[in-house]
């Protein structure tokens, strides 16, 4: 789990949460209201197909392109019922919480690299694909 977890307020920009993560070198920023209750989750992959490609405004909320509800984990989750949730949910992260509040962030890599099963590994990646890549391939 990663317990630097960079967040924002739902009303931020897009511009404003893209600038962010760029100066944080993160790829993901938790949204969060009422001191620190996640309500969403922001991608860079989340900007690059919901506001550039779609040519939407940089002055959009960040909320209008987050994913919501978060796909939240317990800080006690192992490894395997955390990659069975992200399988379940198709997500490659799942925002931790703890009394309600954001305690950190656990992505596919970290688990992969804590001995998540290969296997599983690879079925996550592909739940979490979006269906146009399936269509693109042929597939």
């Amino acid at each position: 789990m990663t317990e630097s977890v960079v967040t924002a307020s739902p009303g931020d920009s897009v511009q404003s949460v893209a600038t962010l993560m760029r100066e944080r070198g993160v790829g993901s920023v938790v949204l969060v209201e009422d001191r620190g209750r996640p309500v969403g989750l922001i991608t860079d992959r989340d900007l690059a197909l919901s506001v550039v490609a779609e040519g939407r405004p940089a002055s959009d909320p960040a909320s209008e392109h987050a994913s919501s509800p978060v796909i939240k984990a317990e800080p006690d989750m192992d490894v395997e019922e955390a990659g069975q949730k992200m399988l379940r949910h198709g997500v490659r992260r799942l925002v931790v919480v703890s009394g309600g509040v954001v305690a950190g962030v656990i992505t596919l890599d970290d688990l992969a690299s804590r001995g998540l099963e290969p296997e599983l590994s690879a079925r996550v990646t592909r739940a979490a694909l979006p269906d146009y890549f399936f269509h693109a391939r042929g597939g």
